[in-house]
């Protein structure tokens, strides 16, 4: 028969160490987040996405994916659609809806800067506003110059579940501190 009561040492000690991490987990700054092109997005929807960031419409900081930029290579669609996408997700503090582009684009928790292309991770850090210059890629449509045209394409829809996920994590997260609270009160009766 297991003898209730107080909870050994150790125990409290490994409870303390995961509540600690949790806090810290928690506690990630706003800015811990990326908007990326998601994987399976078709090239004519990722190339009028792109179009509509780096127009004036969209306000993408988009001079570091130009040939001369620290982040034009790779010289892919994916990659220099991610980096505007996430210039505008920046500029928008991460709200919610603000990671969609026609359903083009996800919110990443893991850093995707390389070598010496750093994406922004801040409003502070998110360059400067509509940079000139082309966004298209060589093979792939673009909107006719002085069309104002942004390929059919409105501002980031509001209701996207994608960008949800942060709250999501944090969520799920305060669901497991709670379970280790009820666990330690249940071992204690």
């Amino acid at each position: 028969m297991r003898r209730r009561g107080r909870l050994p040492a150790a125990l409290w000690l490994d409870v303390a160490v995961t509540l600690a991490a949790l806090v810290l987990l928690v506690a990630r700054p706003a800015g811990a987040a990326w908007c990326i092109a998601r994987s399976g997005a078709s090239d004519k929807a990722l190339q009028s996405a792109l179009d509509y960031a780096c127009g004036p419409a969209g306000g993408a900081d988009c001079a570091p994916i130009q040939s001369s930029g620290l982040c034009y290579l790779p010289n892919t669609l994916a990659a220099h659609a991610s980096y505007a996408f996430n210039s505008i997700f920046q500029r928008s503090r991460a709200a919610p809806g603000a990671c969609d582009f026609a359903g083009t684009a996800t919110v990443s928790l893991t850093d995707p800067s390389y070598g010496s292309c750093t994406y922004p991770s801040s409003p502070s850090t998110a360059g400067q506003t509509g940079s000139a210059g082309s966004t298209s890629m060589p093979g792939t449509p673009t909107s006719p110059k002085g069309t104002g045209s942004t390929g059919g394409l409105s501002p980031p829809d509001v209701d996207s579940t994608d960008s949800n996920a942060e709250h999501l994590a944090t969520t799920s997260l305060s669901s497991l501190a709670l379970s280790c609270f009820m666990y330690m009160f249940l071992q204690l009766w």
